[in-house]
């Protein structure tokens, strides 16, 4: 089925006599060859875009909504197809492929319910009530680029246009180089939905050579991917003055209270680790635990992890599959022997497994990581995750704050008061009490990103459809007059008097 449908897809791509081929996951064979796009088809694919965009913009919001909706339906009833494409490019298990497809569905129907509110002119105070009234609406930006990576080629790449289509945008999409195909097959389904063929286009190519050239053809640029990447395309949008979000890495961590629920909070923290084998952006990768139980979480910890099913199947019988590039694996194995050498300990996994395929890694835990070792502090963005046992609440926060990263967060306590309190204190853009990471990010309307170099700019929510609108104030004087001209004189020590008066009263105290 894979072989036969491929063809199809790649046919929406320009045409181009230059090919690459990625490797399956699973087995090192040769993925279908892609061609490759151009430097200058990029600026001929945007043109088509923009050209489209003011009809697509004009149509009634109620429309794209009833294309969204469609598009979730047609996501539900190719559900299957889906996940092959995904666990064929990437090399997840299939659980972790469903909850991808879930994810997009549920993105399409939230801002499908929502675009409307999102979006809708509101009414503002005016500089004198009464006579000036004043209005705020959102006008699109234009040509969105959407520059999204292999980890989550539907959820993330998929999930970013949806918004952005709704709020009347045209969309230039850049296929990551592993994982095109299922971003294909996406944008194949919203067509066959309703949405028309030129305001969502797709382009392939490594992003070094084609990333700059979308970057010099659209008004906003929303990209998830490294922060050295998300510094270039920073820099680049600057230069033009246009926008950008940028979700980009993390070192995420998790605090176990003394007083959580130790079953619950291991559970969490396996499924935050080791998820989609550790590749994704708002995984834990470091877990404080209170000291006083610090050994019977690890022991726990342990036990839960050796009973994960690792391998190459696209049946449910796997809980964790392989790392996707030899890139990744080489950068786990990295990590976990500087570790090992420098007087870390793997209290279980710390070993590839070829005989499963050529990038399988076992999911692993470390104890005994310092501050000179690169695990650490350095993003590893593969199975493997560190424990440290701290004294307190205050050294658990402080140390979750260290670093460069703010992206998400884990804490684990019975008493939610007060995970309310510690997730106030560290430093991410979502905290998560008593989950790892799944309750946020499935929490569509509220915004989603991170601070410090996690990014800025946030994707779900109204924030997440409004980052791809221009608000515009229309204000309205009912009787034409030049007032600012009148305000001398009587008038003048009247205004002031009042809003002395005024400041009095606000600030008695």
């Amino acid at each position: 089925m894979l072989t036969a449908l491929h063809e199809g897809l790649l046919a929406q791509l320009p045409t181009s006599s230059e090919f690459s081929c990625a490797a399956v996951p699973f087995t090192g064979e040769p993925l279908p060859a892609v061609p490759q796009t151009s430097s200058e088809s990029v600026a001929a694919v945007a043109a088509v875009g923009r050209a489209a965009q003011p009809g697509w913009a004009a149509r009634p919001v109620r429309d794209r909504q009833a294309i969204a909706a469609r598009f979730a339906r047609l996501l539900v009833d190719h559900h299957d197809s889906l996940c092959d494409l995904m666990q064929w490019e990437t090399g997840k298990a299939r659980v972790h492929t469903a909850v991808e497809v879930q994810g997009v569905v549920a993105t399409a129907l939230h801002y499908a319910a929502h675009s409307t509110r999102y979006l809708g002119e509101r009414r503002v105070r005016g500089a004198v009530p009464g006579l000036v009234s004043a209005r705020v609406g959102y006008r699109p930006k234009g040509l969105v680029g959407v520059i999204a990576p292999w980890n989550y080629p539907l959820f993330l790449a998929v999930g970013d246009v949806i918004p952005a289509l709704l709020a009347g945008n045209a969309v230039l999409s850049k296929a990551d180089s592993q994982a095109p195909l299922t971003l294909l097959y996406a944008r194949h389904l919203a067509i066959r939905a309703g949405a028309p063929e030129a305001v969502w286009q797709v382009v392939a190519g490594p992003g070094s050579r084609i990333g700059p050239a979308l970057v010099a053809e659209v008004d906003y640029v929303s990209f998830t991917g490294s922060t050295a990447t998300g510094r270039e395309i920073a820099r680049r949008c600057a230069d033009r003055l246009i926008g950008a979000s940028l979700e980009l890495g993390g070192k995420n961590p998790m605090i176990v209270c003394a007083d959580a629920d130790l079953a619950a909070a291991v559970r969490g923290a396996v499924q935050a680790a080791f998820s989609n084998a550790g590749q994704m952006c708002i995984g834990i990768e470091r877990i404080y635990v209170h000291e006083s139980v610090f050994d019977r979480f690890v022991r726990e910890l342990v036990t839960r992890t050796e009973r994960l099913r690792i391998g190459a199947g696209y049946g449910y019988d796997v809980d964790m599959g392989s790392l996707t590039s030899r890139r990744q694996l080489e950068a786990t194995e990295k990590h976990i022997a500087d570790a090992l050498a420098k007087g870390a300990t793997a209290v279980t996994g710390g070993r590839a497994r070829p005989d499963l395929g050529p990038l399988f890694h076992e999911p692993t835990v470390l104890t005994g990581v310092t501050a000179e070792m690169a695990v650490h502090a350095e993003e590893t963005f593969g199975p493997v995750v560190s424990v440290y046992p701290v004294a307190s609440e205050v050294e658990a926060v402080r140390r979750a704050n260290e670093g460069e990263y703010g992206l998400s967060a884990s804490v684990w306590t019975r008493d939610v008061r007060r995970g309310r309190r510690i997730a106030a204190q560290v430093v991410a853009g979502s905290v998560n009490v008593n989950d790892g990471y799944l309750s946020a990010i499935a929490s569509l309307g509220a915004p989603m990103g991170g601070m410090r170099t996690s990014g800025t700019g946030r994707r779900h929510g109204r924030e997440g459809i409004v980052r791809y609108t221009e608000p515009q104030t229309v204000t309205t004087q009912r009787v034409a007059t030049a007032y600012p001209d009148r305000l001398r004189g009587p008038l003048l020590a009247a205004m002031n008097a009042g809003t002395r008066a005024l400041l009095a009263v606000r600030h008695r105290a």
